[in-house]
């Protein structure tokens, strides 16, 4: 496998102008010529598909959800990252820059990371531009607040709906296309396979989740967007339609998959009540800028919070980082509250959870300016736990959240299948190790508004590649193999439910390659998914038929796919023997229990190639250099 970055030269900050300044573009009476796939209507895939098409090209866009408004952006609670500097604080491109840099531990590629900096302040203008109700100051300039892992208040914010606020932005954007005729819109199709011609991306195999039609579509470049994969741990913050069918099908054509032992376990979710549930609820990391995070003292504490003392609570966040306190990075603050309740210090039921305390910001502020910040977030929470956070602490717990890794991509968001790009979470490039909060939002945009028509232009416009058509041999192969797949999904017949099967791997992966992982641990975890992937082709239960709507067998499909991904990202973790961000071997900790890198070994990423075999995967290197900052020591203290 070839890893050529194409990164240019000069300048890292200058690299993006002189990029733009000297690709090749194509004429607008000739983009009309050309046609585009986008899978994914979230941010990445709706501002791609709207901006595409105003530029000219004839896109067709899918997404499985029964309205692209459904996309799991949605979902996103507390903000987006500029660099704008409005409050004034010291921000900069470059600041941004390095934070999201040493947010990842060192472990992403600094130019495409320089390039997201760059076109930050662009989104913003943007979104305001299309209407977004970005929270606003007294005097009318937008409102920023703080995440973790930034000494400066460079987060935008739309209450708690930032990712909804952007999405119908977005999907506004999208649907004016649509109106118009640029753009054709497939909902509720799910793709199931990418159809590769002559070793370029041509286009993709779909099954309409109605009525189980499978078709195929034929185009000049295919882009994915189609978000993460945490889903695998069958328990996430992740709606449960997330899957990673659409990358795991392209890297088994061919595209290589990078770092996918990198997961992001986020700190500031409600705790999981028992096993009949099937998801877990994010609590914004903003609330982290108000609230304060502590257990008791004491081991095995069994009064109300109220009830506990000052000088009998740990603020261990405050004590352990003061510099960044309670807005330490997600990856630290994670692994802080399980340590925390290691020591059987948790609180709740379950023993499995940590005070997030606003009794000093109401306070301090008022009762009316917390629920002027937070007001839908806390109504969730009382909704889903019957408790009044205004009243009494939220109890949060680490869950997992977010994917780094991802298929590999070059500077131009292409994979190493040409002709098909991946845009935000799909993609490997900007987050390293560890994301930092706020940034996923910014990269989906700036991927889909500022970056792909650049950067798509510039590959149509040298690229010779024959006509190709839906009746050509190499689709009616590609549709065969997707329907003789679910064929045999239907056909097993065994005695097991598909979500117990996924249960089990999830209890698996997030035992084993979850927040700390071990040789011995990860050495297990291959030998159990192995077995257990095996049973499930035997022993799974698929109800129904394949010719009409059937959400079972929806989900067979997707969790045969976290099999092969999640013996891969043991094999990823295996094989990196240090710690960095999220990754933590339990070999390479201090006392502490803080990250220990080894960057002669392993500063690069890991991408990995399909040879046929789910169980022999051959691993390549893309080195990692920086320009313009040092490798150094993780701090927030």
């Amino acid at each position: 496998m070839k890893l050529d970055a194409k990164v240019p030269s000069g300048p890292l900050a200058d690299k993006w102008t002189t990029y733009q300044d000297h690709l090749k573009l194509v004429s607008v009476k000739n983009k009309r010529k050309f046609s585009v796939i986008v899978v994914g209507t979230g941010l990445a895939g709706a501002s791609a598909a709207a901006s595409l098409s105003e530029m000219g090209y004839k896109v067709k866009a899918f997404c499985y959800q029964d309205s692209a408004r459904r996309a799991h952006s949605i979902a996103a609670q507390g903000g987006i990252n500029a660099s704008k500097n409005y409050p004034n604080d010291g921000d900069s491109d470059f600041r941004l820059y390095y934070d999201t840099i040493k947010g990842g531990d060192f472990r992403s590629r600094e130019a495409n990371v320089y390039r997201l900096a760059q076109v930050s302040s662009n989104i913003i203008d943007q979104c305001v531009a299309q209407g977004v109700p970005f929270a606003r100051e007294y005097g009318g300039l937008l409102a920023n607040r703080s995440f973790g892992g930034a000494l400066v208040s460079r987060t935008f914010y739309a209450r708690g709906q930032t990712g909804q606020q952007l999405l119908l932005g977005a999907y506004s954007a999208l649907m004016k296309e649509v109106g118009r005729g640029g753009v054709e819109l497939h909902s509720r199709v799910d793709m199931q396979d990418l159809v590769v011609v002559d070793g370029k991306a041509r286009g993709i195999v779909t099954r309409d989740m109605v009525t189980g039609e499978i078709k195929t579509w034929a185009a000049d470049a295919v882009l994915l967007c189609t978000g993460g994969y945490v889903n695998v741990f069958y328990l996430s913050t992740n709606a449960k339609g997330c899957n990673a069918t659409a990358a795991w099908r392209a890297h088994r054509r061919g595209a290589g998959f990078a770092n996918p032992c990198y997961t992001q376990i986020h700190p500031t979710c409600i705790p999981q009540s028992g096993d009949y549930q099937s998801k877990l609820t994010l609590m914004s990391e903003s609330l982290r800028n108000d609230g304060r995070i502590w257990v008791p003292k004491k081991q095995g504490e069994t009064r109300a919070a109220v009830d506990i003392p000052e000088n009998e609570r740990d603020y261990y966040l405050e004590r352990i980082y003061p510099a960044y306190g309670n807005l330490a990075p997600r990856d630290i603050s994670s692994r802080a509250a399980k340590r925390m309740c290691d020591e059987g210090r948790g609180v709740g039921p379950t023993g499995r959870g940590v005070y997030l305390d606003f009794a000093e910001a109401i306070n301090n502020f008022g009762e009316d300016v917390i629920r002027d910040r937070y007001g839908n977030l806390f109504e969730m929470y009382e909704r889903i736990t019957g408790e009044d956070p205004y009243k009494v602490p939220m109890r949060i717990y680490p869950a997992p959240h977010y994917s780094m890794g991802g298929l590999w991509v070059d500077y131009n968001l292409m994979s190493t299948i040409d002709g098909l790009f991946v845009l935000g979470e799909a993609n490997f490039s900007d987050h390293g190790a560890n994301r930092l909060g706020a940034s996923a939002l910014m990269q989906g945009l700036a991927d889909g508004y500022f970056v792909i028509p650049y950067t798509l232009s510039a590959y149509l416009a040298t690229v010779d590649q024959k006509a190709v058509s839906e009746s050509d041999a190499e689709f009616k192969d590609t549709a065969q193999e997707v329907k003789s797949r679910i064929d045999g999904l239907l056909k097993v017949n065994g005695s097991r439910s598909v979500d117990s099967f996924h249960r089990e791997l999830g209890n698996i992966l997030i035992d084993k390659c979850g927040m700390s992982r071990s040789e011995e641990g990860l050495k297990e975890a291959i030998g159990k998914i192995g077995q257990l992937r095996e049973q499930f082709h035997q022993d799974v239960r698929v109800l129904g038929e394949g010719t009409n709507l059937n959400q079972e067998l929806e989900k067979a499909a997707r969790v045969s796919d976290f099999f092969e991904l999640g013996e891969l990202m043991c094999y990823d973790a295996l094989e990196r023997r240090e710690s960095c961000g999220a990754h933590l071997r339990e070999e390479f900790q201090t006392e502490e229990g803080e990250a220990v890198r080894n960057d002669a070994e392993f500063a690069h990423a890991a991408v990995w190639e399909f040879t046929g075999d789910v169980s022999k995967p051959q691993l390549n290197k893309e080195p990692l250099t920086f320009e313009t900052v040092k490798l150094a020591t993780r701090s927030y203290k």
